[in-house]
């Protein structure tokens, strides 16, 4: 039997037909798209890599290449796939070697690496693909950004191209090569996951967060973009085992090439500086202090007559933008403040009490760390009990307050168990903040009548002084009574 279909079917069938070949077209077009080709990048952009080695004089810790450390995280590796170094486990001279990457930035031979890389070291060697070496001349080096300059003595080398690392985007590929544990010009490719990233103890460079495979031997090393442009220094890993574990961070290259403009003009890198102390705004800190939003760096100590002082910043200050620009986090502020030159003036946004003001600041410089230790308080006098908070605490002796050189506050002497505030025995109490509004704190008589007036709802923070530093500490507010009966 002739199966007769209608017209209208027909055509119906065609243009499915045309769809799904279009469909199809569309997806090997994306996916070619989604999964770039490396090669050529990998060519033409490894020349201008080097890989870095150092010595520096003590208990050598490399042998011929082979790491003799146990606890050296390529250990490992070179104990599998050489089960015996060249020469024995014992070292041959009482050097320390490492090994690090960098990238050519310049055809008369300037190279731009980590300063983590040569940090301590007496002798810098770089490689380059051709396996000529080259003693390296170090012109200097920032710790604060991580960034170091060498020179080596060169002519005609492959220099890198720069990127713009501001136009980079989440999801954007980027790729990494370098000498993880010392393997030289391995390439790597990953995605940016994020951008401006802040890490602890890291407060001067907005890192990119990516997910090429980084590990030991790869600080240095340029992070490109698929134009082959440099756009990062790969600088730093999150990892809980020494190796990769999916997270890295690199140095953006607009800073760096900034620091190291720097380096060789004046071998140095001048950091400006304010003189405050801050932390995050958190939303409960937000609240007692009456902000719209979370947002800004909260000032909880200022520098005695340091660039802020002078300025007219007072602790309990919130800075909501500086030269011009919101400070979106706490974070923003040193690297905004950093990136500008000792002397320089700047206008600081303020929230003071329910009010935005405005000052101008001129910006000092910033000088080594100095590290103040101090010893916890002895007891106070008049030791009482604020139930509320499940604190214990006392006034302070006239001897207590010229020691620590305060004019008023009360000590925390003990922390009752179930208490939900975060004080610590030793911190002394200077003043409780609510709807705005700040008082400071003389006697513990005057401290429990402030709490007792709280109404448990209202958002509060307390500043204290916590080893040499204040900081301003949220009050838990208490739970609501549930309407339903419900538990």
């Amino acid at each position: 039997m002739k199966l007769v279909m209608p017209q209208s079917i027909k055509q119906f069938l065609r243009l499915s037909l045309i769809c799904l070949s279009l469909l199809s077209v569309t997806m090997v077009q994306a996916q070619s798209r989604g999964l770039p080709d490396f090669v050529d990048l990998a060519e033409k952009q490894s020349p201008s890599v080097v890989n870095i080695s150092t010595v520096q004089n003590g208990r050598g810790k490399v042998t011929n290449g082979f790491p003799v450390d146990p606890t050296d995280p390529a250990f490992e590796i070179f104990r599998r796939f050489f089960p015996q170094p060249p020469g024995g486990m014992q070292p041959q001279q009482p050097e320390n070697r490492s090994l690090g990457s960098g990238f050519i930035i310049s055809a008369d031979g300037y190279v731009m690496t980590n300063a983590h890389v040569i940090e301590g070291a007496d002798e810098v060697t770089v490689k380059l693909l051709d396996k000529r070496e080259f003693r390296a001349k170090v012109i200097g080096a920032d710790k604060r950004t991580d960034v170091a300059l060498l020179k080596i003595d060169a002519n005609g080398l492959p220099a890198v191209r720069l990127g713009d690392s501001n136009a980079l985007k989440a999801g954007e590929w980027v790729v990494a090569i370098g000498s993880p544990f010392g393997f030289e010009h391995s390439v790597t490719a990953g995605i940016v996951s994020a951008k401006g990233r802040a890490l602890p103890q890291e407060n001067y460079v907005p890192f990119i967060q990516t997910d090429v495979a980084i590990n030991p031997g790869n600080s240095g090393g340029p992070l490109f973009n698929l134009r082959g442009e440099v756009v990062g220094i790969n600088s730093q890993i999150f990892s809980r085992s020494g190796g990769f574990m999916g997270i890295s961070f690199a140095i953006p290259i607009d800073q760096a090439m900034d620091i190291q403009q720097q380096l060789r003009t004046r071998g140095r890198v001048s950091h400006g500086r304010m003189g405050v102390s801050i932390q995050e705004v958190t939303r409960d800190v937000a609240e007692a202090f009456g902000l719209p939003k979370a947002s800004g760096a909260l000032v909880n100590s200022v520098e005695p007559n340091g660039p802020a002082a002078r300025a007219g910043i007072e602790p309990g200050d919130v800075i909501l933008r500086f030269d011009g620009k919101p400070v979106t986090t706490s974070s923003d502020l040193p690297r905004m403040v950093g990136a500008m030159k000792p002397g320089s003036k700047a206008q600081a946004e303020l929230w003071r009490k329910g009010q935005v003001r405005s000052v101008t600041v001129t910006i000092g410089e910033f000088q080594d760390d100095k590290v103040a230790v101090n010893k916890p308080p002895a007891r106070g006098v008049g030791e009482a009990t604020n139930s509320r908070l499940g604190i214990a605490v006392s006034d302070l002796s006239s001897e207590q307050k010229q020691q620590m050189r305060l004019n008023a506050g009360i000590l925390v002497v003990d922390i009752r168990p179930g208490s939900r505030i975060d004080l610590r025995p030793g911190d002394v109490i200077l003043a409780v903040t609510s709807k705005g509004d700040t008082q400071d704190i003389r006697t513990v008589q005057q401290f429990n009548q402030l709490i007792s007036q709280l109404d448990g709802r209202t958002p509060a923070t307390l500043l204290i002084r916590r080893s040499n530093v204040q900081i301003f500490v949220p009050i838990p507010q208490q739970s609501q009574p549930n309407q339903s009966g419900l538990r």
